[in-house]
């Protein structure tokens, strides 16, 4: 008899809109019926206008950021300046891929601001890189993801996306067993991270 596979359980958003980005989850750490952590950050600063967010092994999810977090610092060293958007995104990209063999076991949004404006790019595993509007991973998905596709517009302001990323993630919450015990959440504008704050639920 073969066993259940257990995947960790999580709901992870990110948005983007006319001159801001929200990074957003929540704080469950499930490994299948068991909570191993009520307090598990998914969302992490990676520059002054570029932040990441995960849904998947909180390990995998801390080292892979951490080395991000690294090859970002030494790019804006050597090349005075700071990254672009999709710069930070194929950084994690080629981590992800050159890892394929031993993967790392996270979804990962990367969003924030650069000269070209707004950015959500998300990457799976295997480091394929999808720009969009939005974008959310992880078991409660598809909740947040019908809560932001009736509601989401081009030019939200930064306000109109904080409140849109918590609707969803509290959707999600509500109905999806792997989510809940707070929210993360990560809001970019043009002049840096404006909030980085946890709320209760």
């Amino acid at each position: 008899m073969s066993q259940p596979i257990f995947l960790p359980g999580a709901t992870t958003v990110g948005i983007a809109g006319k001159d801001s980005v929200v990074l957003a989850s929540e704080k469950r750490f499930a490994y299948g019926y068991f909570v191993l952590s009520k307090s598990a950050r998914k969302v992490f600063p990676v520059s002054k206008k570029i932040g990441a967010a995960c849904a998947g092994v909180v390990a995998d999810m801390q080292n892979l950021v951490k080395e991000a977090t690294a090859i970002v610092n030494l790019y804006r060293i050597e090349n005075r300046t700071e990254p672009s958007v999709q710069t930070v995104a194929k950084l994690l990209s080629w981590q992800l891929f050159s890892s394929r063999f031993f993967p790392y076991f996270t979804e990962t949004i990367v969003g924030g601001l650069d000269d070209k404006g707004t950015h959500v790019i998300v990457l799976d595993p295997l480091g394929s890189i999808i720009e969009d509007d939005y974008a959310v991973v992880g078991t409660g998905a598809e909740i947040a993801v019908g809560v932001i596709e009736n509601e989401y517009k081009k030019d939200m302001t930064s306000e109109e996306l904080y409140n849109l990323a918590v609707k969803a993630i509290r959707s999600s919450i509500a109905r999806d067993a792997g989510s809940g015990n707070g929210i993360d959440i990560l809001l970019y504008t043009n002049e840096g991270l404006k909030i980085n704050e946890t709320l209760t639920v």
